[in-house]
C-alpha cells in the first residue's frame, strides 16, 4: 500500500490551534488524536510484518500468550482475560488459529463447559519467526530509543490502571 503524500504541516497541531481559537486550550484533544493516529500507524506496520505468516497482531498476541504458559495451553476465558478482549473476539481469534493449524482446541478437563487452546508445533515455529521479524523492526517503534520506549510505557500505565486493566501492587 503506497504511503499518502506527506502534508507540509502537522494536521494534529493545526487542529489543536483551531480548537484553541474556538473552544480554548484542551491539550487532551491533541494528545488523544496523536495516540489514535499512532495506533493506526503501529497496527498497520506490525500487521504488515505478521501478514506473511497468516496472522494479524491480535492472533500473534494470542500465540505469544500460549508460548508463555507453562504447558503451552490456556483456557479460552484466561486468554480473553490476559489479552483484555471480549470472549467473542477470543473465539474468533483462536478459531482462525485452529484453521491455520497453529492452535488446537479441546474440552477443559477441569471445567466441563470450558475449552483449552494449545499451541501446535507449527504455531511455535510461526510465532518464533514472526517475533524475530517484529523485533527486527522494533515493533514499529524504531523512531524511539530504549529509554523513550520505557518512558512511553510509564506514561501510558496510569491510563491502563485507571481503566481497571490491573490493580496496583
Amino acid at each position: 500500500m503506497p504511503k499518502p503524500l506527506s502534508l507540509s504541516f502537522d494536521p494534529i497541531a493545526r487542529a489543536d490551534e483551531l480548537w484553541k481559537q474556538r473552544w480554548g486550550s484542551v491539550p487532551s484533544m491533541a494528545a488523544i488524536t496523536s495516540v489514535m493516529r499512532a495506533h493506526q500507524i503501529l497496527l498497520a506496520e506490525v500487521d504488515a510484518v505478521v501478514k506473511p505468516y497468516g496472522l494479524t497482531f491480535a492472533r500473534y498476541e494470542a500465540l505469544v500468550l500460549l508460548t508463555f504458559s507453562k504447558s503451552g495451553e490456556l483456557p479460552m476465558s484466561k486468554i480473553g482475560e490476559r489479552l483484555m478482549v471480549h470472549p467473542t473476539s477470543v473465539t474468533n481469534t483462536v478459531d482462525r488459529l485452529v484453521r491455520s493449524g497453529l492452535v488446537a482446541k479441546r474440552p477443559n478437563p477441569n471445567d466441563g463447559r470450558g475449552t483449552l487452546a494449545s499451541i501446535t508445533g507449527k504455531g511455535r515455529e510461526v510465532v518464533e519467526a514472526a517475533t524475530r521479524d517484529l523485533m527486527a523492526m522494533d515493533f514499529g517503534l524504531g523512531a524511539y530509543d530504549e529509554a523513550e520506549c520505557v518512558e512511553l510505557f510509564a506514561m501510558l500505565r496510569p491510563l491502563r490502571l485507571a481503566a481497571g486493566d490491573f490493580e496496583e501492587k
